[in-house]
């Protein structure tokens, strides 16, 4: 029998009728009836200004909804994100959440010292990227490079998650009932294998 984990499952689409939110839905279906642990945020429900406005001069404190946020992400062991990619990269709003939440002492803190550096904090939890767009991956890589390196390189890897487990659907526009369905079949099985 496989290890039940704590799952907390992240929409980064502000659109709460959207196929991320369903795929989302479909992941923590899967989840739970494997008899995993699952909490789940969508960035269209939370209330937060997503404005970093003195950049990290000012630490702006931070709203109800973003230290939920920072608390799933702490309880959690699986981290699962499902977004669209827009004009090469994540939304907007999701990306404001990002300049808010991932702070030091949270995510991670710099070496101080002679020895350059940082720590992650959030080591010893795994990740999967869930991502949608129109372009095909590779297509989107020929033109504009890695379009979600920044979120896994640049935010995820660099707070210390690992493994971390990329699915890409791509076509939204020319999706079929009978497609959509294999999507839903697809992600609830990640959910219940926990991956």
């Amino acid at each position: 029998m496989k290890k039940q984990k704590k799952i907390f499952i992240f929409v980064g689409h502000p659109d709460n009728q959207s196929l991320s939110v369903s795929l989302a839905e479909a992941y923590a279906r899967g989840a739970e009836l494997a008899g995993h642990e699952v909490k789940m945020m969508k960035v269209s429900d939370m209330k937060f200004d997503p404005i970093l406005h003195h950049g990290y001069k000012t630490i702006q404190e931070l709203e109800l909804d973003l230290i939920k946020f920072q608390e799933h992400v702490k309880w959690c062991e699986h981290f699962v994100s499902v977004f669209p990619i827009w004009w090469s990269d994540i939304p907007a709003l999701m990306k404001g959440l990002i300049d808010r939440v991932w702070m030091p002492g949270f995510a991670y803190n710099f070496r101080t010292g002679l020895i350059p550096g940082w720590y992650r904090r959030l080591k010893g939890r795994s990740a999967r990227v869930i991502v949608t767009s129109d372009s095909h991956p590779a297509i989107l890589w020929v033109l504009f490079g890695g379009n979600i390196n920044n979120w896994v390189r640049g935010v995820l890897r660099f707070s210390g998650f690992a493994p971390i487990r990329k699915t890409w659907f791509s076509g939204m526009q020319k999706l079929s009932p009978e497609r959509v369905q294999k999507l839903f079949i697809k992600v609830e099985r990640l959910g219940r294998n926990g991956k």
